[in-house]
This record gives C-alpha cells, sequence and structure tokens, in this order.
C-alpha cells in the first residue's frame, strides 16, 4: 500500500474494460494506489459485458482493482458511475448506493466554477447506437489490432526497444479515423451547449486530449487498454493529463500468467 498518496479535487477514468486480455488493470490498480481523490468518475466501459458474453476472461487483478475502488470508496472517496455501450445494462440500476452513484451523465464543477458536462460519448457514436452488429464487428478486429499490438511490442523489447503503441499509430495514420475523432470531438461540443455548460469529458473512443475550442473545453479521459491514461483536477480548478506506463518486458502470454501477481506492481513507472 503505498502510504506518500497524491491527493486530488476530482479524477475520471474510462474506458477500462475488465474482462478483457488487453485492459492494463495492474497500471490502474497502480494509478488507484498512487492517487487519491474527494470524488472519482467512472465514465464508462468500466467492465465489458460485450467480451465476458462470447468468453470468460477475469483474472485476479481485475478483481484487485474492484476492491480497490470499493475501499477507496468507504475511506470517503465518492465513486460516480456513468455507463458507456459495453456496460450499458447498469443504466437498469441508476441511483445511490451508499458512497457509489451511477448516473447517465452529470454536470461536475471545477473549483474555478467552470460546468463540464461528463458522459462516456457513445450517445454521438451513430453505429454504436444505431447498428450495434457493426459496432460488434468493428470490435473484433480492434481486439486484433490489441493482440499484433502486444506481440509486436514483444519484438521491440527482445530487440532492447521502449514500448511502442503499434494499435495507436494505425488508428491515428487512418484517413477515415483521424476524419472521425475530429468529427466526434465536434459534435460533443455542439452537444454539450445544449446544457449551457463550459466544456465535457468523455471517453468511448480511446484518444486521450485536452483541447480549447472556442470558449468550449474538451476533455478525453483516454482509456486503460492503449493509453492507460487519466483525468485529475487540483484544487485550484486545473485539469491534467496522468499517463501511466504498461508493464514492461513481457510477451502477451507471460502477462496473462502473471496479471494476478500484487508484486508486478512495483514494474510500474509513472511516466508524466
Amino acid at each position: 500500500m503505498n502510504e506518500d498518496k497524491k491527493r486530488f479535487r476530482t479524477g475520471w477514468i474510462s474506458d477500462v474494460h475488465l474482462g478483457t486480455r488487453g485492459c492494463n488493470a495492474q497500471g490502474l490498480y497502480h494509478f488507484l494506489d498512487t492517487y487519491e481523490f474527494e470524488q472519482l468518475y467512472i465514465v464508462g466501459d468500466f467492465v465489458d459485458f460485450w467480451r465476458l458474453r462470447r468468453s470468460r476472461y477475469w483474472p485476479q487483478s481485475h478483481t484487485n482493482v474492484m476492491q480497490k475502488l470499493l475501499k477507496r470508496s468507504k475511506k470517503g472517496t465518492e465513486l460516480i458511475f456513468i455507463p458507456g455501450n459495453h456496460d450499458e445494462m447498469l443504466l437498469n440500476f441508476l441511483g445511490h448506493y451508499g458512497n457509489i452513484q451511477i448516473v447517465q451523465n452529470i454536470i461536475h464543477e471545477t473549483a474555478d466554477g467552470r460546468r463540464l458536462l461528463v458522459m462516456h460519448g457513445h450517445e454521438l457514436d451513430v453505429v454504436t447506437m444505431h447498428a450495434k452488429w457493426i459496432s460488434h464487428l468493428g470490435e473484433m478486429g480492434y481486439n486484433l489490432l490489441i493482440l499484433l499490438n502486444g506481440y509486436f511490442n514483444a519484438i521491440r523489447r527482445k530487440l532492447g526497444m521502449p514500448y511502442w503503441s503499434f494499435s495507436a499509430f494505425i488508428k491515428h495514420k487512418v484517413k477515415d479515423a483521424v476524419s472521425f475523432i475530429s468529427n466526434y470531438e465536434n459534435a460533443l461540443i455542439k452537444y454539450a451547449e445544449k446544457y449551457n455548460v463550459d466544456g465535457v469529458i468523455c471517453g468511448h473512443i480511446h484518444n486521450p486530449a485536452i483541447r480549447q475550442m472556442e470558449r468550449f473545453w474538451y476533455y478525453n479521459t483516454g482509456d486503460w487498454v492503449e493509453s492507460s491514461t487519466a483525468l485529475i483536477e487540483d484544487e485550484s480548478g486545473q485539469i491534467s493529463l496522468v499517463h501511466m506506463d504498461v508493464m514492461p518486458n513481457r510477451t502477451p502470454l507471460e502477462q496473462e500468467k502473471t496479471e494476478d501477481t500484487v508484486e508486478a506492481l512495483a514494474a510500474i513507472k509513472m511516466s508524466a
């Protein structure tokens, strides 16, 4: 347990995808063990029920993350869950559960007085909302890309080269993906205008970002599959992006074998 925690007013994480092999559960555990918050928002796709319906994968490290969050709640951190498309069944359980709240979306007021709409973001993804079979097909291709990313980096490690996200590189080089991200960000800003807010905090597209668009702020938490990122707010209201390294020096098969080893957390180093 980390006794020298970094304390912040608010934190946001999303797209953890517990229940999948690509989830960096140990990195998230280390993040939760390093940072402490008054409020912590889980902005959708925390558990990947889509994947769990097809295959059961749940190592001890995923349980450790659940236990860590419940422990934080017991010690006073308010947990606010916002369901995404991969855990949309949680919409059937909206309400308060002790120090835990499940909401469809919510407006967060920062320490400097800004009002930010917090939502997962799949609501503006036409494919996800209206053609789920295409979305599931795309997910299969994405999972293959993540698998290839693991083997690609295993080769890089053997050559003494640092981690590099092949999947993120492909996503940002494909013209349609770049266009989609840009259109998605603009659509979210227009959507947020209806709520009379100063900006929006979301996830969904696995693309961490902090951008000011005219008078609106756009924040994306990123994910815990490719990016291993989170947003944090300090006591002055400033919001920053934090990146946690993936577990080094392991092939995909080694990752499965050691994913339930808590001691391996010591190998994680912060890069920001």
